[in-house]
């Protein structure tokens, strides 16, 4: 079927794309150390550059300076900000500014000359060059047209106009889109947006073959013609790649299509997926031991200044407590900090909060920005109750309307709610059921990846959503 005289153009996956962005990011940040090394040497009257230099000279920590950078970096590990120029430039900018701000917090909190300033100095600019000279390099080169997926989507239904849509709205592209195949002859030769239907299934190989195409993405709503049904198989003999829309919706947003998915999706899919080995519930239980010893102690330093604050502003109570559902749609009591005037909801009226909501203090709205208020949440995770990473928890009356209003609502109550979570941290609060249905696909999304490394992740984004105030 393919011409054996026509070069095969080479196609990089997306799970390939972070393999590669991980292993320039380890090879530049370990050059940049080595480089660092070098000059601290040049510059240090004792010794020379050597095997001794490096084993004498340098304390433990300093060799662990590519760890925290590659930790600082997690948010570029995103596709969609590693191919944007002026996302990658600000992940970078933050990334240098946190470990310059960690070094010197450390460096005025130890004894004088006790610390190799110049070597860290080093390591940071070099590092901080050589990473964006890297980014820049897999930018132009890897995110060019010669290096993208060439794609049909087979189906120009609602599935098909969903992603066609998705795909519109990504920049960069996250694969080169050559058209849609349908066999509604009235819909050939029609668009999508810019994209055009280009024919039915007895064009298929023929289409694949003049356009190179790499991958297919079946997005058939209905029922599926025998025709195309046997182009599709003869495709994936010839080598093409397959993958369903909601594979693909979930590969470019990171999120599950629930309003796309069929009713038994939960139990054919979903639940297949959301199981976890016994290793993982033991170590996210001890992760969320640790994590809320160290924010119960935080919570403790900062109690007084709190308390005192919220006394001034608006009296007490200085903690707010309320029911909500957890896992299994247990109910159990959540702790945070008031943040709003007392008997904000007197009417009996249960409302969502708003942006610029009234009910909301002078110093709570501070406390949400900086997401301060949920420090006594910690307490709910040393009670088990809670976890550190997980969907957000919800009162019983919004559960029960959202379940109603939402496909597959309630899957989000299979796993303990979080202190902060996928959907926390990719799209923040929710003022509408609209808002709620896209956390909700973010919520899903996490509870079938979950792992210690998602978590691990979700909490390094976390820190980034707070040094950059942009709770509510």
């Amino acid at each position: 079927m393919r011409s054996s005289s026509r070069p095969q153009r080479w196609h990089i996956k997306t799970s390939e794309r972070r393999f590669l962005l991980i292993i320039g990011d380890i090879l530049t940040t370990c050059t940049s150390l080595l480089l660092a090394l070098y000059f601290w040497a040049a510059g240090d009257a004792w010794m020379e550059f050597s095997l001794e230099f490096i084993r004498t000279r340098p304390p433990f920590w300093f060799f662990l300076l590519p760890i925290l950078w590659l930790i600082l970096m997690v948010e570029l590990y995103d596709l969609r900000r590693a191919n944007n120029l002026i996302e990658t430039l600000k992940g970078i900018s933050i990334a240098t500014i946190i470990l310059a701000a960690i070094y010197l917090l450390v460096y005025f909190t130890s004894e004088p000359n006790s610390l190799p300033r110049l070597g860290v100095a080093f390591f940071i600019i070099i590092n901080t060059v050589t990473a964006f000279i890297w980014r820049l390099v897999y930018i132009k080169i890897f995110t060019a047209p010669q290096f993208l997926r060439r794609v049909l989507i087979i189906g120009a239904g609602k599935a098909g106009h969903t992603l066609v849509n998705i795909i519109a709205s990504q920049s960069p592209k996250p694969f080169n889109l050559i058209g849609l195949i349908d066999d509604d002859h009235q819909k050939i030769g029609t668009k999508i947006g810019d994209y055009e239907i280009l024919a039915g299934s007895e064009k298929l190989l023929q289409i694949i073959q003049e356009n190179e195409i790499s991958d297919l993405i079946l997005a058939i709503t209905g029922d599926m013609k025998s025709v195309m049904f046997q182009a599709i198989l003869t495709a994936q003999e010839l080598g093409i790649n397959m993958t369903t829309m909601s594979n693909a919706y979930e590969e470019i947003l990171e999120r599950v299509p629930v309003f796309l998915l069929e009713a038994d999706w939960v139990i054919r899919s979903f639940v297949e997926k959301v199981h976890t080995g016994s290793v993982y519930r033991l170590s996210k239980r001890g992760l969320d031991l640790i994590g809320a010893l160290i924010g119960v102690l935080i919570m403790a330093i900062l109690l007084p200044f709190i308390s005192l604050a919220l006394l001034i502003d608006s009296g007490l109570p200085i903690f707010y407590r309320q029911e909500r559902l957890g896992r299994g749609g247990e109910p159990y009591t959540i702790f945070k900090f008031r943040t709003m005037r007392q008997n904000a909801e007197k009417e009996g009226e249960v409302r969502l909060t708003s942006m610029n909501d009234a009910r909301i203090t002078r110093i709570g709205r501070f406390l949400r920005r900086t997401h301060l208020d949920e420090l006594p949440q910690f307490i709910n995770v040393l009670q088990g109750n809670m976890s550190l990473v997980g969907p957000r928890s919800e009162r019983k009356k919004f559960v029960t309307y959202y379940q109603q209003e939402i496909p597959f609502y309630r899957a989000r109550l299979l796993v303990k709610p979080g202190i902060t979570g996928w959907a926390q941290i990719n799209f923040g609060y929710a003022e509408t059921v609209e808002d709620t249905g896209i956390k909700l696909e973010y919520d899903l999304y996490y509870i079938e990846h979950r792992n210690i490394f998602v978590d691990t992740v979700i909490m390094v984004r976390t820190v980034g959503t707070v040094l950059g105030f942009k709770g509510r």
